[in-house]
């Protein structure tokens, strides 16, 4: 077969001919272009051209197996990719990591987490940008979030010897650093070019654990290995590990295949998300696919269910938009007998929001549960992280210390972090502050956004009055007023049901 003149498949960028290069070899993918996550707009704004760098933000290419047969037409002819269609400029695309310097502050200038936000919002260009912000519907979940960590003050306790101070902690029977731990976040390959292993890098590097997305950019088996070679960089001293979060397909087979691959690679537990029985509505990113399908001319492109999304052959969504099969909205209580067989490990459940659910999970075995309204990216005005805890010590106190309760959404200080352990937390997870670090600065800002937790968790403690973990206590914050909402009409008869 004769190379393909880039002439040639420069003419083929509309939506009734659409052809795109990956790899050098150049691929027929009109029928696709319905059937693509994504969506079609995205492919049609590659048409023509080397989609290649682009592909690879999203996607491995072995992903290029999912096109329908018969697409390769073969390859571009190496000598004509200049009459290739050329993308057009951005004005908002990041600069190279080596000009990030004079565009961004130093990273030592980012001194508490919203510095990091700033740094992130400069280099990102807005589709990117969108996804690491954007949350459901109005925006009040994660709004929330945020705000009910202001509406609980601290008791410091005063002339204690307060000289040393020891934040390590215990995370499903891996000791840690620190209480807090990187948050799962998926396709972090559309942020930074290092996606999930600069991310691992920086968290080994700091000796903090992290939790691994089923949506991550790269394939599971390279992110351990990742997290293998920067452990030998520094003679395995880090206690750092990685823990896994399971998205779980509608195929039984495939969602063992994939236990096993995880079980296999050396992952230390399974976080299984219960809270995306389907993707809640995000409506910045809605607002941006129908922008791309209007600037290509596809205004009569459906909208569909969608966050920014997947970039592996195991993720559920891409793009923002669900695939197809890979992620169940019939994963209930009964499930978790052959998950728990076919894991031998620690479970957590991710997503837990009421008090009922958090006795549920302690009654059928979960060794932990994680507080959370996915960073209010799901149900409009779900609960914050912070209220189903306190529901919790309201409703089923017995709860704590027969499992490990940990919480994320909103915690953008160190003091948030210690508040929550106060209340009861095993641990918090920190998310968004990590990926906006990534995306300015690369594995230099994860490690900076622990420092800068770390170093406001120390203070908080001193100030506090407390030298260790195990001396915290719910009377060392003030809560009362939102204990006092626990006791509403509707809490009482949920307490009558558990």
């Amino acid at each position: 077969m004769a190379p393909i003149d880039g002439a040639e498949v420069a003419k083929h960028s509309t939506k009734e001919s659409c052809w795109i290069v990956l790899d050098s070899n150049v691929y027929d993918v009109t029928s696709f272009l319905s059937q693509h996550p994504g969506g079609a707009a995205i492919l049609i704004k590659q048409a023509g051209m080397d989609a290649t760098n682009e592909f690879k933000k999203y996607h491995p290419l072995d992903y290029i197996k999912q096109l329908p047969p018969n697409s390769l037409k073969g390859t571009v002819d190496p000598n004509t990719f200049g009459k290739l269609r050329q993308p057009k400029p951005e004005t908002d695309t990041p600069v190279s990591e080596t000009d990030t310097e004079h565009s961004v502050p130093h990273v030592s200038l980012c001194v508490s987490t919203p510095d990091f936000e700033k740094a992130a919002k400069a280099v990102l260009p807005n589709k990117s940008w969108v996804y690491a912000s954007a949350s459901a519907n109005a925006g009040l979940s994660l709004k929330g979030n945020l705000e009910d960590w202001t509406r609980i003050s601290f008791r410091p306790r005063i002339l204690r010897d307060v000289g040393s101070v020891d934040m390590r902690r215990s995370i499903l029977g891996h000791s840690s650093k620190y209480p807090f731990y990187i948050s799962p976040m998926g396709t972090m390959g559309a942020l930074h070019p290092g996606a999930e292993p600069e991310m691992v890098r920086g968290g080994v590097r700091k000796g903090c654990h992290v939790v691994v997305s089923t949506a991550s950019t790269k394939p599971n088996e390279e992110i351990m290995q990742s997290y293998i070679d920067a452990q030998q960089q520094i003679n395995n001293a880090s206690p750092s590990k990685l823990f896994f979060q399971y998205y779980m397909p509608v195929n039984r087979n495939k969602a063992i295949e994939l236990i096993h691959r995880v079980k296999k690679a050396g992952y230390k537990g399974l976080w299984i998300t219960v809270d995306t029985a389907t993707l809640g509505k995000r409506t910045a990113d809605r607002v941006l696919q129908a922008e791309e399908a209007l600037a290509v001319g596809m205004a009569e492109q459906p909208t569909t269910d969608w966050e920014v999304g997947a970039e592996n052959p195991d993720a559920p969504a891409m793009g923002g938009r669900s695939v197809d099969g890979f992620l169940t909205p019939h994963l209930n209580w009964q499930d978790l007998a052959w998950v728990k067989k076919e894991w031998g490990g620690p479970i957590v459940l991710k997503g837990v929001q009421c008090a009922e659910d958090a006795k549920l999970a302690l009654e059928y075995g979960c060794q932990g549960i994680l507080l959370s309204n996915h960073g209010g990216r799901q149900l409009q005005t779900a609960p914050s992280a912070l209220m189903t805890l306190l529901e919790i010590r309201t409703y089923c106190p017995e709860v704590f210390g027969k499992m490990e309760i940990y919480l994320d959404g909103g915690l953008r200080d160190g003091s948030d972090v210690l508040k929550a352990l106060c209340l009861g937390a095993t641990a918090v997870g920190v998310g968004r502050p990590f990926l906006y670090a990534l995306s300015a600065y690369g594995s230099k800002g994860v490690e900076r956004c622990v420092d800068v937790l770390a170093d406001e968790l120390e203070i908080g403690m001193k100030l506090l009055g407390v030298t260790s973990l195990d001396q915290v206590r719910p009377e060392m914050v003030n809560a009362q007023r939102l204990l006092n909402e626990m006791w509403r009409p509707d809490a009482l008869t949920a307490r009558s049901r558990l």
